[in-house]
């Protein structure tokens, strides 16, 4: 984990459960001794999120439908972080999330970690009437600007501005080229974290947060694509890419644009790898 996450520590579950007294019925007692809570469980999650928001951020309300997906605090953050890094300590940034989900969690920690000025795209309207909800309700995240994509197969283009200038793109791309892809991966996962059936709704997630035709590999192509006509309007470009075995198509893609600059950056979560792809013009 990026040395600078604030989340590099265990949880406090003791002050977090005062925070939001919703979380404490999913705490217990692992056969180590320590306080803990079921990460396959997506309630679980969701009530540590509020009251991580609410700790570290003073945000009093975030919540999501039943059905969308509901990020890793700590994980998104660390995502940052690393970008972070690419910017070489600039004082004012500006970030636009591609795909923000009803969470809005990147242009929420983009705000209230940082202090950047954050646009967020969204081609779900329901998705987006949710991330307008908690602009709404949260003083601290008025200044959030969030815009809507009409067209499925586009990313960036629709989004961008003539007038516009962002310092950072980031992006969590949909993993799965189809909802059977997504399914069988979910019953992977279950089947490998010992999940009892009952809880087999746990892995959240409407279809434009988890599959796109071709998959991320697609996607983050696209995007590449798409980047090439906005050169001058976008310092780094990035996404999170799940898969290690896509990036080598991946930069060939990007490579194609004729980028001044490319990078990988790997990520470490606990026992977790991850990684995003950065390029520039």
């Amino acid at each position: 984990m990026h040395p600078n996450n604030p989340f590099v520590a265990d949880y406090n579950l003791d002050i977090l459960t005062k925070v939001n007294s919703e979380l404490e019925p999913h705490v217990f007692v692992n056969e180590y001794g320590n306080k803990t809570i079921k990460f396959a469980d997506k309630t679980a999650v969701k009530e540590l999120n509020k009251a991580l928001l609410k700790q570290y951020y003073q945000l009093q309300f975030w919540d999501i439908p039943e059905n969308n997906l509901c990020p890793p605090i700590p994980g998104r953050l660390d995502y940052l972080l690393h970008a972070n890094d690419l910017l070489t300590d600039k004082k004012e940034v500006s970030l636009l999330d591609i795909g923000t989900g009803a969470n809005l969690i990147y242009p929420i920690l983009g705000t209230c970690h940082f202090n950047w000025s954050c646009t967020a795209s969204e081609v779900d309207k329901e998705s987006l009437t949710n991330a307008q909800a908690l602009t709404d309700k949260n003083p601290v995240l008025n200044s959030i600007n969030l815009r809507h994509q009409p067209f499925k197969n586009s990313i960036l283009e629709h989004i961008i501005q003539p007038d516009d200038f962002f310092d950072l793109v980031v992006c969590n791309p949909p993993f799965f080229k189809n909802s059977f892809d997504a399914d069988q991966t979910n019953k992977r996962k279950i089947k490998n974290l010992k999940i009892d059936t009952d809880e087999t709704l746990n892995f959240g997630g409407r279809s434009n947060e988890l599959w796109y035709k071709g998959g991320e590999e697609a996607f983050v192509k696209k995007m590449a694509e798409e980047s090439a006509n906005f050169k001058t309007q976008v310092g780094w470009f990035t996404s999170l890419v799940s898969q290690k075995e896509h990036l080598k198509n991946i930069k060939r893609a990007i490579n194609k644009t004729q980028p001044a600059e490319v990078k990988i950056v790997d990520m470490e979560q606990g026992n977790k790898k991850s990684r995003f792809v950065a390029w520039r013009y």
